[in-house]
């Protein structure tokens, strides 16, 4: 399939996606390769389009460049962040350590299960002005 098929496709299938904001989001196709770029508002919309990208017969491989904007005081973010943990049930709060740069959200500690790992990580991510997550977390055995 031609590039300018994949982009043509693309853009349609983003345009059929409400949680998409297709005004914010630039589509580079090249021998097959996408490239999304631009800038939105949560991280769920720049993985939303990664996952549109993904499922674009005749994509050979998919480069996300799209930044999540937003950023609000580290305090905030980090005080958001540990109000989470305490909400959830099945996660030692106490357990599990935030530090902020910025937009950038650093988990570690250690937890129980798996399962844990992955309420930490969400509530990082649901926190506004969230642009990247780096989990630490490690398992206790």
């Amino acid at each position: 399939m031609a590039d300018h098929e994949i982009a043509r496709r693309l853009l349609d299938m983003m345009a059929w996606t409400v949680s998409i904001p297709t005004d914010r989001i630039q589509v580079k196709v090249e021998r097959g390769w996408v490239t999304l770029s631009g800038m939105v508002d949560w991280d769920y919309q720049r993985k939303e389009a990664f996952r549109a990208a993904s499922r674009v017969t005749g994509v050979a491989g998919v480069s996300n460049l799209i930044e999540v904007k937003q950023h609000p005081a580290p305090a905030d973010v980090k005080e958001r962040i540990v109000s989470a943990f305490k909400r959830q049930a099945d996660l030692d709060a106490a357990a599990v350590t935030v530090t902020t740069e910025g937009g950038i959200v650093k988990l570690g500690g250690k937890v129980r299960a798996w399962a844990e790992r992955g309420v930490a990580e969400r509530a990082a991510w649901s926190a506004p002005g969230v642009t990247r997550v780096e989990d630490n977390i490690t398992i206790a055995l």
